[in-house]
C-alpha cells in the first residue's frame, strides 16, 4: 500500500494485469453478483436526470424494475448502488446476444447522453471505498474475470493502464500522474 494524496492505493493496480475480455466472460460482471453498481450521491441524481433518454435503450425488464425500485436504490448495507432485475442483472443492463453490456454506456455513445456509465463500472476492476478522510484503491480479484486477468498477462496491461480513463475521471490527471510515477519507481 501507499498513499497519494487522500487515496490510500493497493500495489496490486500496478503489479496485476487485466484486460476485459468480453468474448470470453459475456459481462458476468454486470447480471452476477448480490448487488448493484456502487454509486456516489451525485451520480444517483444523475442516474435520475437521465433515466427518460436512457429508457429506450433498455430492456423491458430493466425498465420495469426502475419503475418500481427508482433509478437507483439502498443496499442492505445502506450503500447507494443500481437497482437489481430479480436480484441479479443490474436493472440498466442489456443484450447483444449473449454478451451484457450497459444501457447507458449505450445511450453514451449514441450521444444520447454525457454521462458514460457509474464511475464504479468504468473503475473495475478497481473498486474505490470512501472512507471519509481518504479513498482506498483496490484491486477487486473476481473468479470470473480470470478470461481478463489472463489476457491482461499476454498483452501484459497492468490494471493501472486498463482503467487509466476512469482513474483520471475518479481522480483527476495529476492524481494519475502521480500514480504513474509511482509504478515507475517500483519497476526499478
Amino acid at each position: 500500500m501507499f498513499q497519494l494524496g487522500k487515496t490510500i492505493v493497493s500495489e496490486d493496480i500496478l503489479e496485476k494485469e487485466f484486460v476485459c475480455n468480453l468474448s470470453a466472460c459475456k459481462g458476468a460482471c454486470c447480471v452476477d453478483g448480490d448487488a448493484g453498481a456502487p454509486l456516489s450521491e451525485d451520480e444517483t441524481k444523475i442516474l435520475e436526470e437521465i433515466y427518460p433518454k436512457v429508457k429506450p435503450f433498455l430492456r423491458k425488464e430493466g425498465n420495469a424494475a426502475i419503475e418500481a425500485q427508482g433509478t437507483w436504490t439502498k443496499g442492505t448495507d445502506g450503500d447507494l448502488e443500481t437497482p437489481l432485475i430479480d436480484n441479479k442483472d443490474c436493472a440498466y443492463v442489456i443484450f447483444d446476444g449473449k454478451t451484457a453490456l450497459c444501457g447507458i454506456e449505450q445511450a453514451y455513445n449514441q450521444g444520447e447522453v454525457s454521462f458514460k456509465k457509474p464511475v464504479s463500472c468504468h473503475l473495475y476492476p478497481i473498486r474505490v471505498k470512501d472512507f471519509t478522510k481518504f479513498f482506498a484503491v483496490n484491486y477487486d480479484r473476481w473468479e470470473i474475470c480470470d478470461d481478463a486477468c489472463t489476457l491482461g498477462k499476454e498483452l501484459e496491461v497492468p490494471v493501472y493502464k486498463f482503467v487509466k480513463e476512469a482513474l483520471i475521471r475518479k481522480f483527476g490527471e495529476d492524481w494519475y500522474l502521480e500514480l504513474e510515477k509511482v509504478a515507475e519507481e517500483l519497476k526499478k
